[in-house]
């Protein structure tokens, strides 16, 4: 079974901090504990999504600023 980083709350995901810099993590990237690879944003307020193991991204399962359910994969790691 595949690896995944999870959504900790119910909101809209982000995949970069504003709408003019890039994404903070592309697939194929090496990723560490704790790395931020996105944000979710809650009634104005944005809360950063941290890798809590490491790996490579392997893919997207959201796109950016799909809406999200806690506990929803956003990406698998290898």
């Amino acid at each position: 079974m595949a690896k995944t980083v999870k959504a900790q709350m119910p909101g809209t995901f982000y995949r970069r901090p504003d709408p003019e810099s890039d994404f903070y993590v592309e697939e194929g990237d090496r990723i560490s504990a704790g790395d931020t690879v996105g944000l979710i944003e809650v009634m104005k307020s944005f809360h950063e999504v941290k890798a809590e193991e490491d790996g490579t991204i392997s893919r997207f399962l959201v796109e950016n600023e799909d809406a999200v359910d806690a506990g929803q994969d956003l990406l698998e790691l290898e």
